[in-house]
């Protein structure tokens, strides 16, 4: 009984400086790239974090974290917080449930892109709204984005997965 109350707190610190781990690294990149991280044609090379999720839903809310940090650095942040925050939840979740049956983790992979790449409808509204920028080209400006930074991070993402167990 001794040996379980003593290694409790200790999974739970490790669980969460994991998260924290990857919330800093998701905004550390966003940032370190901001010129391309904001706007109509974004390529968000942290967006390869999201790829975590599918490994152990502890990053659900990790990445989640980062997003919304992050986001307060757009120029939209005020948007770009919540909306980006609850976008990004929602497609991990909607990718962690879609995969699970899946055996193949490149299969996994590309199902995540492709849905992430779908979801950019929710930012290209929010700057269709805020600029009156056309919506369903900036729907396809901002998906094929997505969808290079997903392919880009995943090609990444993946090959370390063969080095470290992100599942731990």
């Amino acid at each position: 009984m001794t040996l379980l109350s003593k290694e409790q707190p200790r999974t739970a610190v490790s669980e969460i400086a994991k998260m924290a781990m990857v919330a800093s690294l998701y905004v550390a990149v966003t940032v370190m790239l901001a010129v391309v991280s904001f706007g109509a044609i974004q390529l968000r090379l942290s967006e390869m974090f999201n790829y975590l999720a599918l490994f152990n839903k502890r990053y659900v809310i990790a990445v989640t974290a980062g997003v919304v940090l992050a986001n307060f650095f757009s120029p939209t942040w005020f948007l770009d917080v919540p909306v980006g925050g609850l976008a990004t939840f929602l497609v991990l979740i909607i990718s962690r449930a879609a995969t699970k049956n899946m055996k193949s983790m490149k299969m996994k992979f590309v199902c995540m892109a492709l849905i992430a790449a779908f979801s950019m409808f929710s930012i290209a509204g929010q700057l269709t709204l805020l600029y009156g920028l056309p919506f369903w080209f900036t729907w396809f400006t901002v998906g094929a984005g997505e969808l290079l930074s997903m392919t880009v991070g995943g090609m990444i993402m993946f090959a370390l997965s063969k080095k470290i167990d992100f599942s731990k």
